[in-house]
């Protein structure tokens, strides 16, 4: 069973990915856009890569504020997400997942493996998905039910 992280932003859209079995999450690549509102095509190559790793789960970073509220980020986050549903079909599911200060924790890593800054916008979302899928795999209830089913 493999899961696909989303870290969705105004112009890029961070994407990983569990290997086959679902236990570990990679960084995979990141979707740019010029234009905040031209969403088709990021849907679309979301689109291509759930069916081309035949994802079942997708877990869309949700950017509630440090005091729990939602923002406009979440707001525009829960608006996606009702986009990607459409457009996956009723055999994905797309959950939101509480990504608070994962890209910090991202920039945080960049940093400690020595990359540049000015290097760092590259691999930034994708880290930051890795790191939304990775902490709801290990905080997951629904996910360990999941897995437990599918070992069975």
């Amino acid at each position: 069973m493999r899961l696909l992280g989303l870290d969705y932003g105004s112009k890029t859209v961070g994407v990983a990915l569990t290997d086959e079995m679902g236990i570990i999450a990679s960084p995979l690549e990141t979707i740019e856009r010029d234009i905040e509102s031209k969403i088709r095509p990021t849907l679309r190559r979301i689109e291509e890569l759930v069916r081309q790793y035949e994802v079942s789960f997708v877990v869309l970073g949700y950017p509630v504020k440090m005091s729990g509220e939602r923002g406009e980020r979440a707001i525009k986050t829960e608006e996606f997400k009702t986009l990607l549903e459409k457009r996956l079909g009723e055999g994905v599911t797309v959950c939101l997942w509480d990504e608070r200060l994962s890209t910090a924790d991202a920039r945080d890593i960049l940093d400690e493996s020595g990359v540049k800054r000015s290097e760092q916008k590259k691999y930034i979302d994708k880290i930051a998905a890795a790191l939304i899928l990775e902490d709801f795999m290990k905080n997951s209830k629904d996910f360990e039910q999941n897995i437990k089913i599918k070992q069975y």
